[in-house]
């Protein structure tokens, strides 16, 4: 996993309210990640409400309110899709699933029984590209995904339109080479809101005008 797509996804939760906890500073390549190398990012919602709305399996921004803690792992193989196939053969993709994974996730989450509002569940969120458009194929994944235990996942297309559609271009973010990248791109109309992208396909035989030309 790269920086930036562990930057977006960091971008994406702190611009939805969350405290976002990098586990680790460096990559692990020669052998077998230990319990707390498996998770990428921790999350913690400040203003979560205890509710007995679960949040969907599908997570859009307007599902994070449901979330109160969760452990983020991210796979940015945007080459692909996440079939049944590469499911069955790719098992690393679930081990931040395995047991003493998540006996090691207590020590990220300290749970304080007193505490209002406070849960003692985390909720274990993959973050990936998309999974197959096509049925069976689709069911068959969120079938295998579920079955392993992950509860939600988001997916690198649903975060980017919603951290393009919050970045201002009149304001300049530099304190995230992220944010400012796409501050810029909008700024030479190379980016366009989600809005606007909805418009176009709702509209395929007219161009928008551009106020800059």
């Amino acid at each position: 996993m790269s920086a930036i797509d562990e930057g977006i996804v960091r971008e994406y939760f702190e611009q939805n309210g969350f405290l976002v906890r990098q586990v680790r500073k460096y990559q692990v390549q020669s052998r077998r990640k230990t319990g707390d190398e498996e998770v990428d990012l921790v999350v913690y919602n400040p203003a979560y409400k205890r509710s007995p709305r679960r949040p969907e399996f599908f997570l859009f921004a307007n599902e994070l309110a449901y979330i109160h803690r969760a452990i983020v792992v991210v796979k940015g193989w945007h080459t692909g899709r996440f079939t049944p196939n590469m499911l069955k053969s790719s098992p690393e993709i679930f081990r931040f699933l395995e047991e003493n994974v998540l006996k090691e996730v207590t020590r990220f989450f300290p749970v304080d029984a007193e505490e209002p509002g406070n849960a003692p569940d985390v909720t274990k969120i993959l973050v990936l590209p998309s999974l197959p458009t096509a049925e069976p194929f689709r069911s068959q994944s969120v079938a295998m995904l579920k079955e392993h235990g992950v509860d939600g996942i988001i997916s690198f297309r649903s975060m980017l339109l919603d951290i393009i559609e919050r970045v201002e271009i009149n304001k300049s973010y530099g304190k995230s080479d992220t944010l400012q990248v796409i501050r810029i791109l909008k700024n030479y109309d190379l980016l366009k809101d989600a809005q606007l992208d909805l418009l176009a396909e709702r509209q395929p035989g007219q161009r928008r005008n551009n106020p800059k030309a």
